[in-house]
């Protein structure tokens, strides 16, 4: 997709940049089923009551994030966000989710891998590689795991 996976530090910056916040609604029974998701569906789009724009406070991202937090732990994905209306995360960056566990509210939001710096276009492997861009994209250290490898079943 030309696509990547945002750093904890972009989610930040997408909350911050938001035209539509609309805070979090956690729900705790049948969390991985269908009928749930369908009602956070319905409940997200009745706070947002049409209105447009770049939105927060709807999901906990997946993230790519420094490979310390998904240390000996392979087959697990991080997840970071679901910020309230005041910018405070409910969810810390947490890798303790196996890559097929599923939760209504967890999303997926893509950011464009390409992208222009002082004029030039690269894309997010070289920003984050460099230490001098990559606080731009990330506030963490270590080596960035920019993608989940796929296991086979």
């Amino acid at each position: 997709t030309g696509c990547f996976l945002p750093t904890p530090r972009i989610v930040d910056i997408v909350h911050r940049s938001a035209k539509v916040r609309l805070e979090p609604v956690p729900m705790y029974a049948f969390r991985d089923s269908t009928v749930t998701m369908w009602q956070h569906h319905l409940m997200i789009e009745g706070q947002r009551r049409g209105r447009k724009g770049l939105i927060s406070g709807i999901k906990k991202d997946v993230v790519v994030c420094s490979t310390a937090p998904l240390k000996g732990r392979s087959s697990r994905v991080a997840i970071y966000g679901w910020h309230r209306e005041d910018g405070k995360p409910i969810q810390p960056l947490y890798a303790g989710h196996v890559e097929w566990y599923v939760d209504y509210s967890h999303g997926v939001r893509l950011v464009l891998s390409r992208m222009k710096l002082d004029g030039r276009w690269t894309d997010h492997v070289r920003v984050l590689g460099d230490p001098l861009t990559r606080p731009l994209l990330s506030d963490e250290s270590g080596e960035i795991q920019y993608r989940y490898p796929l296991i086979p079943r």
